[in-house]
């Protein structure tokens, strides 16, 4: 079974606390570049699981079905140390009829302080041809179920989404 949660009252947004490891660390104490991108897919994979009981290996063998990342947008704002205890948010921002993009970031412990921002745009294709098909109408019920409301994403541009995220994280932590 794809999903086993209920839709009709999922969540839109995702976070997860983890801790920067040491040997995903350069040696300036930072976490590595690349690493960034291994703590927020293994963030949304827990997640959606947890969250909305969405299981990848289902979508896989029922489906024959994945998504592939076609693009990626990152931005390192501030670096994540070594031992820092980090919060990483994750959520679908758009979707089309064969199309994904799920933004992640990643702040301090205390969502103050905003460290790295990603979008990744995903195609979804078949496993049999590795060509785009349409989401079935199971994948359109939770991306519409699960996608943040009311955000012009067409009309949206990576770096003002960064400072919309930093004003938004200031805000709270004044409240």
């Amino acid at each position: 079974m794809l999903f086993t949660a209920d839709l009709s009252d999922m969540p839109v947004e995702a976070e997860s606390r983890v801790i920067i490891r040491f040997q995903d660390c350069d040696p300036l104490m930072h976490l590595n570049n690349s690493k960034y991108f291994e703590y927020f897919f293994n963030a949304r994979e827990d997640q959606v699981s947890k969250l909305y009981g969405f299981s990848f290996e289902a979508m896989f063998r029922e489906l024959k079905t994945s998504w592939v990342v076609y693009q990626h947008q990152i931005a390192y704002v501030r670096p994540a140390l070594i031992s820092e205890w980090v919060r990483i948010t994750s959520r679908v921002i758009y979707y089309n009829e064969d199309t994904m993009v799920t933004e992640y970031f990643m702040t301090n412990d205390l969502r103050t302080e905003l460290k790295t921002m990603l979008w990744t745009t995903s195609k979804h294709i078949s496993i049999t041809n590795g060509k785009r098909v349409p989401h079935p109408k199971e994948v359109m019920d939770y991306l519409t179920a699960t996608c943040v409301p009311d955000l012009d994403f067409p009309g949206m541009k990576f770096n003002d989404r960064i400072h919309t995220i930093k004003y938004e994280l200031a805000a709270g932590s004044n409240a």
